[in-house]
C-alpha cells in the first residue's frame, strides 16, 4: 500500500507540474484516505446452487478517487455503436421497431464472469486506439492518451483487496466495485462485438445484435444457436472470454425486466418480466418513510408498465397486478389514483421542477423522522433550499456485514473525541485520512513536548505558549496525561464540508473541551438552544 500511495503521489506531482492537471484537480484526486479494499459476496439467489457474485468496495482507497475520474473521461467513449442499449426502454424501443426474418427465433448469450476474465493487456490496446482516435477528448482533460493509459493501468493492475484478516491480490481481470471497471468491460465488449458482426459466417450470422454489458439478444436462423456459440468462444483470442446461452421458450425470452414475445408475423410484443424468485414485496407503505418515497414505488411501477408494456391489453394486465402488489404492501387505493394523475401531469411537473432547480440555493440531506422532516422541508425550501431525505436507520445496516470490519484506528473520514485521564475534558477533531495516522500525529507533537529538558524559568514559559497541538497544550499547561487508548471515533463523514460541520457540533456539544477554536466551519450561535436540549425543538418553532 506504501508502494501504490508513493506511486500516485509522484504521477500525480508531475501531471500536476505539467499543467496537465490543475492544483484543484490535483487535490481531488490525491488520496487522502488509506483504507484496503475489502471484497464480500452476495449471492445470486436468482440462479441454481446460489453462486456468489464477487465484489471489491473500493470506497476510501488510495486509488478510488483517480478510478473515478479515469471512468468520467472515458464513459463518454461508451455505448456510441448501434448494439448498445442503456436501459429497458431503449430495449422496447428497438424491439418494437423490429421484424424477425422468417425461420428466426430469438436467442441470448452472456459472458461468464465478466469482471474478473476481461483479459486487461487486450482490453488496454483497445481502449488506446479508442482514446487516440475521440475528438472530443482535448474538450474533457488537458491529458494526453499516453497519461490516461499510464494512470488506467495503474488503477487497473494494483488490484489488491483484504478477506478475513488477510490481503490478496487480483492477478487477472478487472474487479467488479472499482469504479473505471464497467467502462473497461464495455470498451472490451464493444471491441468484440464488432469483431463478430465483421467475422461471423453468413449462416449464422444474427439479424440483430442488442447488448446491455454483458447481456445480449439475438436473432438468428433457427438450429443455429450451438453452432453460433462455438464462434462466439472463438472470437476473444485470448481464449478467456466464454459465452452462456438460452433459447426462447414459447416464442418469449427475458432481458433484463423485459418479456420479448415473438409474434406469428415477426414482430415483437414486450411485456415486464419478472424473475421465478420474484416475490413482489416492496417498501411496506406502514414504513417509516415520507409519503413521497412510498407513492414514488408505485410512480416506478406504473413509470415500468408505460415504458415497456407495447399492448393495450397488456398494460390493462399489469396494471391490475400492480394493484394487487400495492394492496399486498398495505397502500390504499388512493395511492395509485394519485399516482397515475402525476404521471399525466409529468411534463408540467418536469418542468417545473426544473425551475425550482434553476432557483435552488443548494441541496440538504435529512434524516427521516415522521413528522419533523417534513417540517424543515418546507422551512428549507421556503429560502430556496432542495432538501433529500434518507432512512436514519435501516434493516440492511444493522444486520448486514458482509465485509471485513475496519478496525478502530483505520478509519478514515470521521470526526474523534480524545479524552484526558486526569480530567473530563476532552479534544475533538476530523481527518480525512486514518485516525490512528492523525493520532500518531498528536502523540508525537506531546511527546516532543514533555521530553524537551526545560529549566525552571523555561517551564513555566512552555505552559503559557501555544504549541502545535491543543492537546499538547494542555497536557503540559495541566500537566496531565492523555488517555491514547480510549480515543475513538463518533462520527463517520467522509465529505469534507459535512466532517467540518460535525466537528463544529461535537465542539459545540462537548463544552469541557481542550480545543482552541470551534473547528474549521463557523457554527452559527442559533444553534446553542438546539444543540443543549438534545436536538429536539417544541412544536412552536416551526
Amino acid at each position: 500500500m506504501v508502494c501504490t500511495f508513493i506511486t500516485i503521489h509522484i504521477v500525480l506531482t508531475k501531471l500536476e507540474k505539467e499543467g496537465k492537471i490543475t492544483k484543484e484537480q490535483y487535490k481531488h484526486l490525491y488520496p487522502t484516505s488509506e483504507i484496503t479494499p475489502r471484497i464480500y459476496c452476495p449471492p445470486k439467489i436468482h440462479k441454481k446452487d446460489n453462486p456468489l457474485r464477487p465484489v471489491v468496495d473500493y470506497t476510501g482507497s488510495i486509488t478510488y478517487n483517480t478510478a473515478r475520474a479515469i471512468a468520467d473521461l472515458l464513459n463518454p467513449m461508451v455505448g456510441n455503436t448501434e448494439h448498445h442499449i442503456k436501459d429497458s426502454k431503449d430495449l422496447t424501443d428497438k424491439l418494437k421497431n423490429t421484424k424477425i426474418k422468417d425461420n428466426h427465433i430469438l436467442v441470448s448469450h452472456d459472458v461468464v464472469s465478466l469482471f474478473t476474465k476481461v483479459p486487461m493487456p487486450e482490453a488496454m490496446k483497445v481502449i488506446e486506439t479508442r482514446i487516440k482516435e475521440d475528438t472530443t477528448l482535448k474538450d474533457r482533460t488537458n491529458l494526453e492518451p499516453e497519461d490516461i493509459i499510464d494512470l488506467l493501468k495503474f488503477v487497473c493492475e494494483g488490484t489488491f483487496f483484504a478477506f478475513q484478516g488477510q490481503i490478496y491480490e487480483q492477478i487477472f481481470g478487472t474487479p467488479m466495485g472499482s469504479p473505471v471497471s464497467p467502462v473497461v468491460a464495455n470498451l472490451f465488449m464493444e471491441h468484440l462485438e464488432q469483431k463478430v458482426m465483421s467475422t461471423c459466417p453468413d449462416d449464422i450470422k444474427p439479424q440483430f445484435w442488442i447488448r446491455y454489458v454483458d447481456d445480449i439478444m439475438e436473432a438468428i436462423p433457427a438450429g443455429k444457436l450451438d453452432e453460433l456459440t462455438n464462434f462466439l468462444n472463438t472470437v476473444d483470442e485470448t481464449g478467456n472470454i466464454k459465452f452462456t446461452h438460452e433459447e426462447e421458450e414459447q416464442n418469449k425470452l427475458p432481458m433484463l425486466d423485459v418479456l420479448a414475445h415473438r409474434q406469428e408475423d415477426g414482430t415483437i410484443k414486450t411485456t415486464v418480466y419478472r424473475k421465478k424468485t420474484h416475490t413482489d414485496q416492496y417498501l411496506n407503505f406502514d414504513s417509516h418513510h415520507p409519503i413521497y418515497q412510498r407513492l414514488g414505488v408505485a410512480r416506478t411501477l406504473l413509470d415500468r408498465a408505460n415504458n415497456i408494456v407495447t399492448e393495450k391489453d397488456d398494460k390493462t394486465v399489469e396494471e391490475k397486478h400492480i394493484a394487487e402488489a400495492l394492496k399486498q404492501n398495505k397502500y390504499p387505493k388512493w395511492t395509485i389514483k394519485t399516482t397515475k394523475q402525476a404521471i399525466e401531469n409529468k411534463e408540467k411537473k418536469t418542468t417545473q421542477k426544473n425551475k425550482d432547480q434553476e432557483k435552488s440555493k443548494g441541496q440538504v440531506i435529512l434524516p427521516y423522522i415522521q413528522g419533523t422532516t417534513e417540517k424543515l422541508i418546507k422551512i428549507y425550501k421556503n429560502y430556496g433550499i432542495r432538501s433529500a431525505v434518507r432512512p436514519a436507520t435501516t434493516l440492511r445496516k444493522e444486520l448486514v456485514h458482509p465485509k471485513d470490519k475496519i478496525p478502530t484506528e483505520k478509519t478514515t473520514g470521521c470526526v474523534y473525541k480524545v479524552p484526558c485521564i486526569n480530567c473530563d475534558k476532552v479534544y475533538i477533531g476530523e481527518t480525512s485520512r486514518s485516525l490512528k495516522t492523525r493520532i500518531n500525529e498528536h502523540k508525537d507533537d506531546v511527546d516532543k513536548n514533555s521530553q524537551t529538558r526545560y529549566t525552571r524559568a523555561n517551564r513555566k514559559s512552555s505552559q503559557t505558549e501555544q504549541h502545535k497541538s491543543a492537546i499538547t497544550d494542555h497536557t503540559s499547561r495541566e500537566n496531565h496525561v492523555i488517555d491514547w487508548d480510549n480515543v475513538r471515533p463518533i462520527v463517520k463523514e467522509t465529505h469534507t464540508r459535512s466532517r467540518q460541520i460535525h466537528e463544529s457540533i461535537q465542539i459545540r456539544k462537548h463544552k469541557n473541551n481542550m480545543n482552541r477554536d470551534e473547528g474549521a466551519y463557523q457554527l452559527s450561535k442559533t444553534y446553542n438552544w438546539l444543540l443543549g436540549h438534545s436536538g429536539v425543538l417544541p412544536p412552536s418553532h416551526f
